[in-house]
């Protein structure tokens, strides 16, 4: 029997449950989940094998910047028409609790451009009576551009199954893009500088979050198969410096302890976190 692949991107707006979604098909925390806007960003592959199948999923950036035409948001439309251009179909999900017509009208014609499949999924649906969805499928139906609707909770893993059951239907022959044991594009280092940024995003607030950088300095298997990781976040502007540290380095305390127990779970081993803070120039 010959061996099936598919392609899916993950497209919808922050917090519709994108990240959610693909941890819970795939099993691991390789892609970051925070309330805060883009915490994706960039493309994060998650991969599956199922029944002779290789389903590959792109988590994308929030599509909240698929209208806008500032130049600080063109990184983030190219990794998302990246994405979908680079797949068999598209998963375009909503939280069910903040369905907006107009704005998802306007994202499923532009997708549709592109003449790709559109999957609907309505997330969170443990948060609402199912009988209240109903009349977002008959509005949505009568723009013809889905081709099926599913209604899920990613974060408790309801609906999954039937999703999967689909998108394996719709797989074609074709050889395998990754090994057997590969869960992601993604190595170790990735995950784990992943994990602090995550962190990071927890404990600061407004702007600071996205005007630095994780960068990895040690990640090393000890002989006991504990992990030494030493990371630098690295900031553009000194002022965020004792923000960052906190008062008696209060708050790097809680962003490393948070980041180490993430990455700890995920590597399935002990791990010993140093963080520094580093200014950079350009």
């Amino acid at each position: 029997m010959l061996n099936k692949l598919i392609k899916i991107a993950i497209i919808g707006k922050t917090n519709s449950g994108k990240s959610t979604l693909l941890n819970s098909i795939v099993g691991e925390n390789i892609s970051i989940i925070n309330k805060k806007i883009n915490t994706t960003q960039n493309l994060i592959i998650g991969i599956v094998n199922s029944h002779k199948t290789q389903l590959i999923f792109y988590d994308t950036p929030g599509s909240n910047f698929l209208k806008t035409k500032k130049v600080t948001k063109k990184k983030i439309k190219t990794y998302i028409w990246e994405a979908i251009d680079a797949v068999d179909c598209v998963l375009y999900m909503v939280d069910v609790l903040k369905f907006d017509f107009e704005t998802i009208t306007f994202d499923l014609k532009k997708i549709n451009e592109t003449k790709k499949t559109i999957i609907f999924i309505f997330n969170k649906v443990d948060l609402i009576n199912n009988n209240n969805i109903l009349p977002y499928i008959k509005n949505l139906n009568e723009l013809k551009l889905i081709d099926s609707f599913f209604i899920i909770s990613a974060k408790y893993k309801k609906g999954l199954d039937k999703l999967l059951i689909l998108l394996i239907s719709r797989a074609i022959k074709k050889k395998w893009l990754y090994n057997n044991n590969e869960i992601s594009d993604k190595d170790d280092i990735f995950i784990s500088n992943e994990c602090t940024r995550n962190a990071i995003l927890k404990y600061l607030n407004k702007e600071i979050p996205y005007n630095l950088n994780v960068r990895n300095l040690i990640f090393k298997v000890l002989k006991n198969k504990d992990i030494k990781i030493k990371q630098s976040i690295e900031l553009k502007n000194l002022r965020y410096k004792p923000i960052i540290l906190g008062k008696n380095g209060f708050t790097i305390k809680k962003i490393r302890m948070n980041s180490q127990k993430e990455i700890s779970n995920i590597m399935k081993s002990k791990v010993h976190l140093y963080l520094q803070v580093n200014i950079i120039n350009d």
